[in-house]
């Protein structure tokens, strides 16, 4: 694993002179940045089992990352990734991304499952709060066969994915949540503040009178469950007003120095002090929790 003094050369400065604004460029820059470290050091867990599906459409499908050296029953990481609601895959090949998600937990003793749902504007709210909702039932129904506990699940979502976990916990998805704790990275929960674009018009529709009713904050407040909230050093504007406004809501907030909008999730498993350390604790806070 990277060092801080190595990452401070390698890394750091690269991002810091970086727009903050999130383009395809910078998408493409941060995945290469990091690309070469995660392959270096192995980006994939021992065992992985794809495209597994827990719905009927073609989108409804999961990875499970595992090995044999785990000592199961082993708590469970359920990631789902960002996109912008209109894109974004749980594995693209020739890429760490985001299998890295699934060896990083692994690699501490947690089975990770990786999650693709559907995407605007084909499928608009609330078909990602819904596809989290069956992800998780298919995970507490199949993970003890993968070496995982049912009873000590906790999700994470980075960007749009925080947004539908978000819609999940505040029982947009038909269900009632059903997970040990919830970790959203820099994602979108307070929708009457949030600037109005062609991403968030393409999933949460184009009419703001409708966005009291499908908005997730207020119910994030009361739902119970533990909740990490994370906003990047380096995010946007955009992610940063919504931090502030979840912030009440989490029982632990962290500020990721040093990353933008993309690097905080990319470098999970390279650079882990800013992300990786709070929620590897906030995972074994609450799964011991949970067990108990």
């Amino acid at each position: 694993m990277t060092s801080p003094s190595e990452y401070e050369y390698e890394y750091a400065e690269v991002i810091r002179q970086t727009p903050a604004e999130v383009t395809p460029e910078l998408i493409r820059n941060m995945w290469a940045l990091f690309a070469l470290a995660h392959q270096a050091r192995g980006h994939q867990a021992p065992i992985i089992e794809r495209d597994l599906a827990y719905g009927p459409d073609a989108r409804h499908r999961l990875d499970v990352h595992t090995s044999r050296a785990l000592q199961g029953p082993a708590s469970v990481l359920v990631f789902v990734q960002g996109g912008g609601f209109v894109a974004g895959d749980k594995h693209t090949p020739g890429m760490p991304y985001y299998d890295h998600i699934g060896r990083w937990a692994v690699d501490r003793g947690i089975v990770g499952v990786t999650v693709n749902y559907r995407l605007a504007p084909d499928h608009t709210f609330p078909a990602g709060a819904e596809d989290v909702a069956a992800a998780v039932d298919w995970v507490r129904t199949n993970i003890a066969a993968h070496g995982g506990d049912p009873r000590r699940i906790v999700l994470a979502g980075h960007s749009a994915g925080a947004a539908h976990i978000a819609g999940y916990l505040a029982g947009h998805g038909g269900a009632k949540p059903d997970v040990a704790a919830a970790a959203f990275l820099s994602g979108i929960y307070d929708l009457r503040e949030a600037e109005k674009n062609e991403l968030l018009s393409a999933y949460f529709g184009s009419d703001p009178s409708a966005y009291t009713a499908r908005e997730a904050l207020p119910s994030l407040r009361t739902c119970g469950i533990p909740l990490l909230a994370a906003v990047a050093e380096l995010d946007p504007p955009l992610f940063q007003a919504q931090a502030e406004a979840v912030q009440d809501a989490a029982s632990v907030f962290v500020r990721v120095g040093g990353h933008n909008h993309i690097s905080e999730i990319v470098s999970l498993g390279v650079d882990d002090g800013p992300l990786g350390q709070p929620l590897l604790r906030f995972i074994e806070q609450h799964t011991a929790r949970s067990a108990a």
